[in-house]
């Protein structure tokens, strides 16, 4: 099992910046996809963000292209997300996941960090 903690996070004005990080621990040589998830109030999760461990590949949700970046840092076990140009809309959750190479599904999940963007 993988175990995810989440730091970062916090209030923001609109057109800021912020970095949340998440901290991989266990069996993270099992570990193929990282991804950020997020859940605002009254609206389904959505996937942000991914990245694979072993290479260098990287997806980005539509409404972050651009704005959002995600990086690894496999010494400390540790992926990022800086957030940049945030908007109101931003303000969500955000949850960190891994996906184990021999399932399809997201089986470990981080305890979440709140981001709040105020315009």
């Amino acid at each position: 099992q993988v175990q995810l903690v989440e730091s970062g996070g916090g209030l923001v004005q609109a057109g800021g910046s912020l970095r949340v990080s998440c901290a991989a621990s266990g069996r993270t040589f099992s570990i193929y996809t990282i991804a950020w998830f997020r859940r605002a109030p009254g609206k389904e999760r959505e996937a942000v963000a991914t990245i694979q461990w072993d290479d260098d590949s990287t997806y980005y949700a539509e409404s972050v292209k651009g704005r959002f970046t995600i990086s690894k840092d496999l010494a400390k076990n540790t992926v990022n997300l800086q957030m940049n140009s945030l908007k109101p809309e931003d303000t969500a959750v955000y949850y960190c996941a891994a996906r184990d190479y021999r399932r399809t599904d997201f089986s470990s999940w981080g305890q979440g960090t709140q981001v709040t963007v105020h315009s």
